[in-house]
């Protein structure tokens, strides 16, 4: 039969590697749980940069339009240049000008 020190002896180391695996769990989930602030922490900055990006790309369908529209400018200024260019060629040419543009005789740009 054991002596009570021997039972003692058993119950103290017994505590002893209680306390030692306890304290082993805490550091593991002290560790755990600053992995994880560290992990929400970087989701938190991917979330932030993915809304800036979205912000700064929702303009990029408007694009399109805006490249239709300014084709259609130039469409237009092409043909006022053409347009210009004629004038300027009548006016060279035509001794009445600008009276025939703008009384209307003969020979006259209409």
């Amino acid at each position: 039969m054991p002596t009570e020190a021997a039972i003692t002896q058993v119950w103290i180391w017994s505590l002893v590697i209680y306390f030692v695996v306890v304290a082993v769990v805490a550091l593991l989930l002290t560790l755990i749980l600053m992995a994880t602030k560290q992990i929400k922490a970087g989701a938190a900055a991917i979330w932030v940069s993915g809304q800036q990006v979205a912000n700064n790309t929702i303009q990029i369908p408007l694009l399109a339009r805006t490249n239709h529209l300014v084709t259609k400018i130039l469409e237009s200024a092409v043909r006022t240049a053409g347009a210009v260019a004629a004038v300027e060629h009548h006016a060279g040419s035509c001794p009445h000008c600008p009276e025939c543009v703008i009384g209307g005789k003969p020979g006259g740009v209409r």
